[in-house]
């Protein structure tokens, strides 16, 4: 089981430490294996977040997440997204945007770092949005109870998360706008950028997750629908229109999953900075930990991982949330990668082991119960 659901990781590390090794020799070997580690450290909730979506789609589904999923990840969001990114901002070409990212690279850093304020508003509005709305759900299972009961009722009120997630990138944008003043006004332009970014960010999540949660929702009441009619009737066209509903619904949350993994991605890709400006480097290092990532939210979906540790799901939305927010502070202030990794991991080591504490507690109830049970009434 272990070695079906991460063979391909194994395979993609070995032939990306060997290529590392003929193109870096022995310090690139080095570089990009802390890359990879990078990488998954600080998308451990990204693939907790995808299990919980993943776990609702079909195997068919389940194998275009690993394959096609794999290849926009890998090449779209690792490799081309920062070269499209110094394109639009340096107004380049994308053919001079790879040469320069291959022949000056340091001036390439420099245009990426240019591009941070636009690319985290835009990253930060959508995992906002995320957490917002799980936060704001009332739920059946609940993990910080003295925090998401009172947030589930403030929930029922229409469009609240729009409008806090709106407030928080108007403060964001004023912020940076003043600071940009203090400091001769240089960088007042960013931040209409930061602005215009957060609407698109916030705009994205409304239309993938509004499509995404349309499709699933058609699709639950066909399946009741099909349930509650007889068997001649499941022979009919509207067995076929119920499949190809199916193919919308997986197709719109695929399309919300690979919108989030680039979310998420974000972070990554700016932290691989700190470390190395080889775009070669950096796309076999964060390339070899997407596919980890990858291969983890398919094991967490087949193990029934989530199911087991129900707290595990709050405590990834906790750290998109934490996420969310660390990258609309470092718009303006910067933040060691180690800092963001860790908030993350912590979130998740400890909403496990409030599952672990749970599964015990019931556990031990049910045997209480059964040792009651077994005890002859009258003694």
């Amino acid at each position: 089981m272990l070695l079906k659901t991460f063979g391909w990781s194994f395979a993609v590390t070995a032939i990306g430490l060997v290529a590392a090794v003929f193109y870096g020799g022995w310090e690139g070997f080095g570089v990009v294996a802390i890359l990879a580690v990078l990488e998954i450290s600080l998308s451990f909730d990204n693939a907790v977040v995808n299990a919980g979506i993943l776990k609702k789609m079909n195997a068919f589904w389940q194998k275009i997440f690993l394959t096609v999923g794999v290849l926009i990840a890998v090449f779209g969001m690792r490799l081309v997204f920062p070269v499209v990114i110094v394109a639009i901002t340096a107004k380049l070409n994308p053919y001079d945007a790879v040469h320069l990212a291959l022949t000056d690279k340091d001036q390439y850093q420099q245009l990426v770092t240019d591009a941070h304020p636009a690319i985290a508003a835009f990253g930060g509005m959508f995992l906002l949005m995320i957490f917002l709305d799980f936060i704001f759900e009332d739920r059946d299972i609940q993990w910080l109870r003295w925090i998401e009961r009172p947030l589930a009722k403030l929930g029922k009120v229409d469009m609240l998360s729009v409008c806090i997630a709106l407030i928080v990138l108007l403060i964001t944008s004023f912020t940076f706008a003043t600071h940009a003043h203090q400091h001769g006004g240089a960088h007042v332009d960013k931040a209409q950028t930061v602005l215009i970014s957060g609407i698109a960010g916030l705009i994205t999540y409304m239309i993938v997750g509004g499509l995404s949660g349309y499709f699933e929702d058609r699709l639950e009441e066909e399946e009741e629908r099909e349930h509650e009619e007889e068997e001649e009737a499941a022979r009919s066209g509207k067995q076929k229109s119920a499949v190809l509903l199916a193919g919308q619904a997986a197709f719109f949350m695929f399309l919300y999953l690979e919108v989030l993994d680039a979310s998420f991605s974000f972070d990554g890709v700016i932290g691989a900075f700190a470390i190395t400006n080889d775009i070669v480097m950096m796309a076999l290092g964060l390339g070899i930990g997407a596919m980890y990532v990858r291969s983890l939210t398919v094991y967490l979906v087949r193990q029934g991982t989530l199911d087991d540790y129900v707290y595990l799901e709050h405590g990834a939305h906790y750290a998109i949330g934490a996420l969310a927010v660390i990258l609309m502070v470092t718009i303006q202030h910067e933040i060691n990668e180690v800092i963001t990794g860790l908030v993350g991991v912590v979130l998740i080591a400890l909403s496990f082991w409030s599952s672990v504490r749970r599964n015990r507690a019931l556990e031990a109830a049910g045997e209480d119960s059964d040792e009651k049970a077994e005890v002859p009434s009258g003694v």
